[in-house]
């Protein structure tokens, strides 16, 4: 018991002092003046109609994407997790490399794209709001095929079967049959989609402007132009109540998720139904395969494509212009370090921050994974499953600003220490851990800790023979997730790095925000390298799943 005491609480202080404290911190000083509480900020900043509107708005938003994530994504999770073909595993892995793309390199292709000067620009969807929810079906369609697919693959088919030899269509058994017991992987996917939406910054921030600005980003306009605290506390409170009726929603969803997938693991794993499009039973598979097809080329690959074809576009010509010009400051020396050093500073914090998120998330997950017998210690294991989800709905803009304004003054003055960045990193990847390994390690069948017990292993060798291989194996992807994540963060990483150390996210946005074609230029170049780095790093970690499941993301 001392064990998980301590497994528990290491992960709880690391939380309490780097995400808990600064966010409370930050909101606090919006709602204390001369050392009082003062609570009128609320009617202040909820009478405003930019406030609605800003609200209105990230719903829309959210909404709009949940809705074509799970329809787009359905077509797909059939194709890649319950027919086979050669080559599925590859697809899987590049379904899931939009989802871990930073954010800014996301923004920059799909800007490129719309431009007037792009491919698509006679749409007239630059700066709009369509181009906001393209850019958040991007990432969140692997959370819908992955979550989804995972359940999808493991059902039996004996029931549809059952269906159609009865008389149903093919649309009435999918309807009746398979579409009710994928309601909890459907609901939890729509649910984490949706917080995704809803707390989106950089994407938002790069294509919508001032014009369709989300409560993160009001909050870093409140926060970094105008200073003001008070409607920045005011609209965090707001995005927190979103963002624990969204994680109310998930976990319930989790929960019905996991007994179904217990339940298709009693019945014996399936045999995936085959790809095969011939005139009597293609058809059924050649529908979702088209519709997969489609979104995979047009709304994935197009935007990267496109991004790497522009970079290639130099003022003089077609060329690698732009990625030689990689090793300088930028016109007008618009940058302080030169994007490689950038890079290098990227991939040192990653690593760290990494380590970081490996160490603290793969603690929770055993913790949570456990089935205790007391209902109090089952509420206590889902109130700390909840609590280390949080950093993923809290705006990283308030975390990071939280850092500077708490983390500044003994016994924990970090400002000017170079393990600032990789902690915030940390708290944000974390969650990605925890929902990573987590599956992997409920789905230990409990038996198999009670006969080592009963054969007289202690807790200790228990937790080494039979949950360890499990840990072991699925860090793999775990380490992928938190480690492309760290490379690509930019909310909170934009306040707290150095201007002579900056990362390359933040690099991109300067090349961006500075006039010329030059800079222009290798920010394009500097986001491919980016999307290129973190598209090796799933594919490798892909492949060193080593056949566990998948996970949640």
């Amino acid at each position: 018991m001392l064990g998980w005491g301590v497994a528990a609480a290491v992960p709880l202080l690391f939380l309490g002092v780097f995400f808990a404290w600064p966010t409370a911190s930050l909101v606090a000083r919006g709602f204390v003046t001369d050392g009082a509480l003062d609570l009128s900020g609320f009617g202040e900043v909820l009478g405003r109609p930019r406030t609605w509107r800003i609200v209105g708005l990230t719903l829309l938003q959210a909404t709009l994407g949940t809705v074509l994530s799970v329809l787009l994504g359905l077509p797909a999770a059939y194709v890649l997790y319950r027919c086979t073909f050669r080559g599925r595993t590859v697809l899987r892995a590049l379904v899931t490399v939009p989802f871990v793309l930073p954010t800014v390199v996301v923004g920059v292709a799909f800007r490129a794209l719309l431009a007037p000067s792009g491919p698509l620009g006679f749409l007239g969807l630059d700066g709009s709001l369509a181009a906001i929810v393209a850019a958040l079906v991007f990432f969140n369609y692997a959370v819908v095929v992955r979550t989804v697919g995972g359940l999808w693959e493991r059902l039996d088919p004996r029931a549809e079967e059952a269906a159609r030899a009865l008389g149903a269509s093919p649309w009435q058994a999918f309807t009746r049959v398979t579409l009710p017991m994928l309601a909890p992987a459907i609901t939890s996917a729509a649910s984490v989609v949706f917080l995704f939406c809803a707390t989106a910054f950089g994407v938002v921030l790069i294509l919508g402007g001032t014009r369709y600005g989300t409560i993160e980003t009001e909050i870093w306009t409140q926060t970094t132009q105008f200073l003001d605290l008070r409607a920045a506390a005011v609209l965090s409170v707001a995005q927190l109540a979103v963002v624990t009726v969204a994680l109310g929603t998930a976990a319930r969803a989790r929960s019905r998720r996991e007994r179904a997938l217990r339940l298709a693991g009693h019945q014996g794993r399936p045999h995936p139904l085959r790809l095969r499009p011939t005139p009597a039973t293609g058809l059924g598979d050649l529908v979702p395969a088209a519709v997969t097809a489609v979104v995979g080329l047009v709304l994935l690959a197009l935007p990267i494509g496109h991004l790497l074809l522009a970079s290639l576009r130099t003022p003089s010509g077609w060329g690698l212009g732009n990625y030689v010009a990689l090793g300088t400051t930028g016109g007008r020396n618009a940058l302080s370090v030169t994007v490689w050093e950038a890079l290098a500073t990227s991939l040192r914090t990653a690593v760290d921050a990494t380590v970081i998120a490996v160490v603290v998330g793969s603690l929770v997950a055993l913790v949570v994974s456990r089935r205790p017998r007391s209902g109090a210690a089952r509420r206590a294991v889902g109130v700390l499953d909840a609590l280390f989800m949080l950093p993923l709905g809290v705006s990283a803009v308030t975390v990071g600003f939280g850092f500077l304004v708490t983390l500044n003054r003994p016994p924990l003055d970090l400002r000017s220490s170079l393990v600032l960045i990789p902690i915030a990193q940390a708290v944000v990847a974390i969650p990605l851990v925890v929902r990573t390994v987590l599956p992997v390690l409920r789905a230990i069948d409990p038996r198999l800790r009670e006969a080592a017990s009963v054969l007289g292993a202690s807790g200790a060798r228990v937790l080494a023979h039979v949950d360890g291989p499990y840990l072991l194996r699925s860090l793999g992807l775990a380490v992928g997730f938190a480690f492309a994540v760290s490379l690509g963060e930019f909310g909170a990483t934009a306040f707290l790095a150095r201007p002579d150390r900056p990362t390359l996210p933040v690099v991109v946005v300067r090349l961006l925000g500075r006039p010329g074609a030059e800079n222009y230029g290798m920010a394009l170049a500097a986001a491919v390298v980016l999307a290129l780095l973190t598209a090796t790093i799933m594919g490798v970690t892909e492949r060193l799943r080593s056949g566990v499941g998948a996970g949640e993301l």
